[in-house]
């Protein structure tokens, strides 16, 4: 039987830690009488327990980052005579109007 993996683990401490305050204040409200506020803060904790998962499937997990990093020394790049890596167009598949360097490459040159 496989039991939960490490990054599971990690999400989810990282989830409790950032949604843990808002449970004790919805908690909090809750007891007071105070449903719309206690509510609200259940509801955004929950939101925020989820957060480090969303985050995690968007940007994918360390398999698709190791991918990423292997994949970036591939035989369809070349090194110019400054040494900067460019794409000689040997995928069929890649548009030539389209921005071959990756989304997380685009916001490193900002």
């Amino acid at each position: 039987m496989k039991g939960p993996g490490i990054l599971w683990m990690l999400q989810t401490a990282a989830g409790f830690s950032l949604a843990g305050p808002l449970f004790f204040l919805a908690a909090n409200y809750l007891f007071a009488g105070r449903y719309a506020w206690g509510v609200s803060f259940l509801f955004f904790g929950l939101l925020v327990l989820y957060f480090p998962t969303y985050l995690v499937n968007r940007i994918g997990g360390p398999r698709a980052w190791v991918r990423r990093r292997l994949g970036r020394g591939g035989d369809d790049e070349t090194e110019d005579e400054d040494g900067t890596a460019t794409d000689d167009g040997s995928e069929a598949d890649r548009s030539s109007d389209l921005d071959p360097r990756s989304t997380l490459e685009r916001l490193r040159s900002r």
